[in-house]
């Protein structure tokens, strides 16, 4: 599926790429607004020949780039105890966008059931997320939700909502789990709340290479929180934000293999 191409590639054409996730499932989108089930606004659908030469662009062009990305494009910004690695690349006007790699004690398809299939969930074990509502599924891959997330960088960000698209996909061993905002004419802003913007942004899970019952996880982080915030508070508090979801993630796996220990 095309819905592929949010993987590195998300960081160097931002715009170009969330045109094309949107396009993923256009000819959907424009079955039910045809219906009047989903009124969002019009998007171009792309044909399947052009889907999938720009699917087999973007996975040999990211390919050949991954290396030159992590190497000379990216400053470590954050190292932690336990191994986790941010990184930072900084865009216009200041903005960065940050990837974090860790490695997990679940394999990719265990992490794939909860970052995507049981994403309703996760603010049971994420505080920074107050809730998410599935809006809508295209597909068994593909959905619209939206997010309510809790403050950050100790309250110094107030609450934000998220409307996206998010999608998954499987190459091999390795799942794909990318997103993008979108705009839903029937759902603005929550009063009181800032509506911030993902990325495009993506999460790639692959099992190591000798345990393949963990995971190497890298999350590729592209969020505009909109509002009058310096950006060098921002700047701090994503990557501080990743620190902790990997944190709570974890926990979360922890208590999952101490139920299953118990059973």
């Amino acid at each position: 599926c095309v819905c592929i191409v949010f993987y590195l590639c998300c960081l160097f054409h931002p715009a170009g790429l969330q045109r094309v996730a949107l396009a993923v499932f256009g000819l959907e989108i424009a079955h039910l607004q045809s219906r009047g089930q989903m009124p969002l606004p019009a998007l171009s659908p792309l044909k399947r020949t052009e889907s999938d030469l720009c699917e087999s662009k973007m996975f040999s062009w990211c390919a050949d780039q991954q290396n030159v990305f992590s190497q000379k494009m990216m400053n470590v910004f954050f190292l932690q105890k336990n191994g986790d690695v941010i990184y930072s690349k900084v865009l216009t006007g200041n903005r960065k966008v940050f990837r974090l790699e860790a490695e997990l004690n679940a394999s990719p398809e265990e992490l794939h059931e909860i970052l995507f299939f049981r994403v309703e969930e996760m603010h049971e074990w994420n505080p920074s997320v107050r809730r998410i509502k599935v809006l809508k599924h295209v597909g068994r891959n593909t959905m619209v939700t939206h997010e309510v997330s809790s403050e950050m960088a100790g309250n110094l960000i107030g609450q934000r909502d998220f409307l996206s698209v998010r999608h998954s996909s499987k190459r091999e061993s390795r799942v794909y789990l990318g997103g993008a905002s979108t705009r839903l004419e029937s759902l603005p802003p929550l009063p009181g709340f800032v509506r911030a913007e993902d990325g495009p942004t993506c999460i790639i899970l692959h099992p190591l290479q000798d345990r393949p019952d963990r995971s190497r996880f890298i999350w590729l982080l592209n969020i505009d929180v909109k509002g009058w915030l310096p950006q060098s508070l921002v700047n701090k508090a994503l990557p501080r934000a990743q620190a902790d979801f990997t944190k709570h993630l974890r926990r979360r796996l922890a208590a999952q293999n101490s139920e299953n220990n118990r059973c």
